[in-house]
């Protein structure tokens, strides 16, 4: 083997082991995200993903550029997990429809019993096959997951957000937080900005996963139609 050869092998074994020395840090965002996934999502397959994401980057990166690897490779690595959620393609127009239809149903039922309808239940609501009413569930559960500008995008297929600047959607969401309670506006903030799950959320407010759930969808909602109008 040349000498090119075996420096070749050596700075890729280099590379590798600085994949391999922030694996752990790959493997608990992998689970934290799966934290606030359905449980049909796969923990190793967001691992993998991760891992994958996390080799490649180690393999082009250069200190001189970028003095922190971690810092240059985790809104990637985690970019490539979200963009694996986006790629299961399960909110498609007509399932959008459905899940507002469930939402309102979910909502009315809340207010009347104090505790969310199980699929059955609303699959008798809304006339409709329990399937449907699963699957269209999930992928709400997966859909709110992901960055506020893909829900706001795939609602309005990109044309509202490319005439938005990025400042002017922000003081949207901004005014419209300031509509809701101080508790509402602090589920907000515990889900997107620090990334609690449900249950987590729960703990501190001391109100229901379900009725945390849907004041989430309702600020989303809320923000959609301001932007639409």
């Amino acid at each position: 083997m040349s000498g090119a050869g075996i420096y070749s092998q050596e700075l890729k074994h280099i590379e590798d082991q600085l994949a391999l020395q922030y694996l752990p840090a790959v493997k608990a965002m992998s689970f934290r995200l799966k934290e606030r996934l359905p449980s049909s999502i796969d923990y190793m397959d967001l691992c993998a993903i991760g891992t994958e994401e996390l080799v490649k980057l180690a393999r082009r990166y250069d200190e001189v550029q970028n003095d922190s690897f971690w810092g240059y490779a985790k809104t990637r690595v985690y970019g490539a997990m979200l963009d694996y959620l986006r790629s299961l393609d399960l909110v498609s127009r007509s399932s959008r429809r459905l899940i507002k239809e469930i939402d309102r149903a979910i909502e009315r039922y809340l207010c009347e019993n104090d505790t969310e309808p199980s699929d059955l239940e609303l699959s008798v609501i809304l006339d409709m096959e329990v399937e449907k009413i699963h699957d269209a569930r999930l992928a709400s559960d997966i859909y709110t997951i992901l960055p506020l500008d893909d829900q706001l995008g795939n609602e309005f297929d990109g044309g509202t957000l490319e005439r938005m600047e990025y400042e002017e959607l922000v003081d949207v969401i901004k005014d419209i937080l300031t509509q809701f309670d101080d508790r509402e506006q602090m589920i907000i903030q515990l889900y997107y900005f620090e990334e609690l799950t449900l249950k987590e959320i729960s703990e501190i407010v001391n109100i229901t996963e379900s009725r945390i759930s849907q004041i989430h969808k309702s600020v989303i909602r809320r923000i959609k139609e301001v932007v639409e109008g």
